[in-house]
């Protein structure tokens, strides 16, 4: 392999790991947006909701830790520092301004939402050049269509049989 093509592939691993670290500042803002959401939840369902925040929080944490094992193993280095996470994600942090389930719910949802976007676009990024990468972003990508379809569920179906 002459060196314009060792440029070229250290060049798209490189992006590549940029873009798994942005995707790493999502999960744990993820993490700590459900985590925060389950603590301040109130109103009609909290304790379930609660509940289904912490399930989240879980997975977006387990995510977070299947993305730093990916960099290692690409012989990167995942982000060291938390103040980057919020500079680097792909997702805005939506700072809880009510504590009501609807509010919540919506907010994560948007959150969700985001997450696929970012997924697909890593998939595409990855489909066919890192099987590895790829497998693992596709399952972290179900993870959060899941989630939304939960969270959605709840804010259509459960919230208005309370009504």
């Amino acid at each position: 392999m002459g060196t314009k093509a060792k440029e070229i592939v250290s060049l798209k691993v490189d992006e590549l790991l940029r873009l798994l670290n942005k995707a790493l500042s999502d999960e744990w803002l993820a993490y700590y947006q459900y985590w925060i959401g389950s603590k301040i939840v109130v109103g009609m369902m909290s304790n379930h909701v609660s509940l289904e925040f912490k399930e989240h929080a879980e997975e977006e944490l387990k995510h977070a830790g299947m993305i730093v094992k990916r960099i290692l193993e690409l012989k990167g280095v995942p982000i060291l520092e938390p103040k980057k996470w919020y500079e680097e994600s792909n997702c805005e942090y939506l700072i809880p301004e009510n504590f009501d389930v609807k509010s919540l719910l919506k907010q994560n949802i948007e959150g969700e939402r985001c997450a696929i976007d970012v997924y697909k676009k890593l998939l595409d990024f990855t489909r066919g050049k890192d099987e590895i990468t790829f497998q693992m972003v596709l399952e972290i990508l179900k993870d959060e269509i899941t989630h939304e379809d939960e969270l959605q569920k709840i804010l259509e179906e459960d919230l208005h049989v309370l009504k």
